[in-house]
Order: C-alpha cells, then sequence, then structure tokens
C-alpha cells in the first residue's frame, strides 16, 4: 500500500511539473532532437552497460571463462530489471542475477559472492564518481547561495556512505554470515532459515574473503571498469544537453552526472525514484543556468534511457530462462 501511494505521488510530481512547464513546450524541445539523437542519446547507457558487465565478470574468477560475455551481459541487464523497478535500494535484482547464474553451471556460492564482490565495488567507484560531481559542482557553483549549501550537504551525506561502504568492506573481509551467526548465538536467538544454511553461508563468507586477499588486483580491476561506467553516465549528460541546444562543458557534465545519481540513490524507497528523481534533475539542471525546458525534458530523455533498457532487460530474462531458474531455485529450497 505504502509503495502504491509513493508511486502515486511520484507520477502526481511528473505530471505537476510536465503542466508546470508546459507540454508543448517540452514537446517542440524533444520532437526536434531527430531519431538520429535519440540513438546517440542512447549510446553512452549501452557503453556503461558493457563496462558494469566487464566489472562484474572480474568478480567472477575462472567462472568467468565458463559464461561467454554476451550471456553475462543479458543476465546483468535482466537483474537490473528489479533494481530499477523496486524500491530496495537497488539490491534486488542481485539474488537474481546469481540465480540465472546457476542455470549456466555457476555454483549459487561462488555467484552471490561475485554479486555481493560487484555490488560492493561498483558503489566504491559510485562514491568516486559522486564527490567528483560534488566538487565540479562547488568549481562552478561556488560555496554559498542555496546551490553551494545543497552541495555541502551532499558531501557530508556522501562522506557518511563512504564510510559505510568501507565498514561494509571490513565486514566482509571477516566474513558477513560468521559475524551475524556468531552475534545471533551470542544473545541467543537461533534463526531456523539461518541454521540450516549455515555451511553454504560460511562458505560464501569464506569465497568473498579469499577474493579481496587473493584477488586484490582484481578488486581494483573491478573497481576501475565500474568507474568508467559511472562516467558514461556524465557523457550521457553532456550529450543530452548538447542536442538539446544547451551550452555543456565537461565539468558541468561530471557535476551533474555525479548529483544526479545521488538524488537517485536518496530515493530508493520510491519505486523507480518517480517523481523525486525528474524533480530532482530539474532542479539540478536549472541550477546550472539552464531552462526548465530543458531540464524537464532531460529528466525525461533519461526516463525514455530508463523504459528502453527496462524493456530490453525483459528480453535478456526470457532469453536466459529466467522464469525457469526461479521456479527450480524456489523448489530446491522448498526440498
Amino acid at each position: 500500500m505504502v509503495k502504491l501511494i509513493l508511486f502515486t505521488l511520484g507520477f502526481l510530481t511528473v505530471v505537476l511539473i510536465v503542466w508546470h512547464v508546459g507540454p508543448t513546450r517540452i514537446y517542440e524541445a524533444a520532437s526536434s532532437l531527430g531519431p538520429e539523437a535519440v540513438l546517440l542519446i542512447l549510446c553512452p547507457s549501452v557503453l556503461m552497460y558493457v563496462l558494469e558487465a566487464y566489472g562484474w565478470r572480474v568478480t567472477l574468477g575462472t567462472w568467468s571463462r565458463v559464461i561467454p560475455f554476451w550471456r553475462l551481459l543479458a543476465i546483468r541487464t535482466a537483474g537490473e530489471v528489479v533494481n530499477m523497478t523496486t524500491p530496495t535500494a537497488y539490491v534486488g535484482g542481485e539474488p537474481l542475477k546469481a540465480y540465472l547464474l546457476k542455470r549456466y553451471g555457476v555454483p549459487m556460492v561462488d555467484g552471490l559472492a561475485s554479486v555481493v564482490i560487484a555490488k560492493t565495488t561498483m558503489t566504491i567507484a559510485q562514491i568516486a564518481f559522486i564527490l567528483i560531481g560534488l566538487a565540479s559542482g562547488f568549481w562552478l557553483l561556488g560555496a554559498g547561495g542555496s546551490p553551494g549549501q545543497t552541495i555541502a550537504t551532499a558531501l557530508l551525506s556522501v562522506g557518511l556512505l563512504a564510510f559505510g561502504v568501507g565498514g561494509f568492506v571490513l565486514v566482509q573481509r571477516r566474513g558477513i554470515f560468521t559475524w551475524l551467526l556468531e552475534m545471533l548465538n551470542t544473545i541467543g536467538i537461533r534463526i531456523r532459515f539461518l541454521e540450516s544454511r549455515r555451511e553454504k553461508l560460511l562458505e560464501l563468507d569464506r569465497t568473498i574473503a579469499e577474493f579481496y586477499v587473493q584477488n586484490r588486483a582484481g578488486f581494483l580491476l573491478s573497481t576501475g571498469l565500474f568507474f568508467l561506467g559511472w562516467l558514461a553516465e556524465a557523457l550521457e549528460v553532456f550529450v543530452i544537453l548538447y542536442w538539446l541546444g544547451a551550452p555543456v562543458t565537461v565539468l558541468t557534465s561530471l557535476s551533474i552526472g555525479g548529483l544526479s545519481i545521488f538524488i537517485k540513490g536518496g530515493t530508493f524507497f520510491i519505486p523507480g525514484s518517480l517523481g523525486a528523481q525528474d524533480a530532482g534533475n530539474l532542479l539540478l539542471v536549472t541550477a546550472f543556468g539552464y531552462s526548465e525546458v530543458a531540464g524537464i525534458t532531460f529528466a525525461l530523455l533519461r526516463r525514455f534511457r530508463e523504459l528502453v533498457w527496462i524493456a530490453l532487460g525483459l528480453v535478456c530474462f526470457m532469453l536466459v530462462g529466467g522464469k525457469k531458474a526461479v521456479a527450480q531455485e524456489k523448489k530446491a529450497d522448498q526440498a
């Protein structure tokens, strides 16, 4: 019920923004792009998905040679549909990726370990990208006034996020479930679901910890690939604003790209961040001196890109046997 209310409020927010700016003005701005511009706008996201799939592939270790890259890309694209459409802090699709990997011969433990590690390296790269965006914003907008105060608040929030991610990495090295099971045993609580899977969970801990100890080069390479993927977000900002006829620089693209990711991450509890992401992008673009028409058109074009990838993700889900894989996993859990 709460999700439905948030989704409805988000949808109404988008409608009100479009009405305020003017549907005719938005249509004129968007229709002036042409099909070739729309295809070019989608290119950075293709680059982003490919780079991020390679970043995940590195965390699979020897199993990366078992699955062709195109299939791994399809599995990741299918999992990202869940991340984009459900309010699960962009982690709801990670178990699905492991389920689909299992269908193609990768043990569940190794698959889950890879998605946990990849999500960690992706988040570290994301923090670095947001920090670059914040630094660019300070440089362009200054520390004073409302935009500067907003950036300062964002910087504090990102600092806390970085601290949390650092702590999560340390916990992974020690063992997430090892620590959890020890803590529950200490306070005298036994959870049947966890206890029945104790050996598998401890094996998962060992697999993750071994990666950090034995494959530090892989950890850095994965982080670097994900960082390049985030830079593709800035490239998308540059391309959209360029085709809208607005003057744009590299620093502006980095700042808007980094801050828009921060806004999206902070509204994960809303399905698809509907409304909040769009209003945030509008305010963000106008803060850098662009018109409201450019701001809402920018936001709607990014929504269009998401819809394209959701459609592609659903196709990938069917191609890699998603329904069958999930059904098999449920039967295995019930057995």
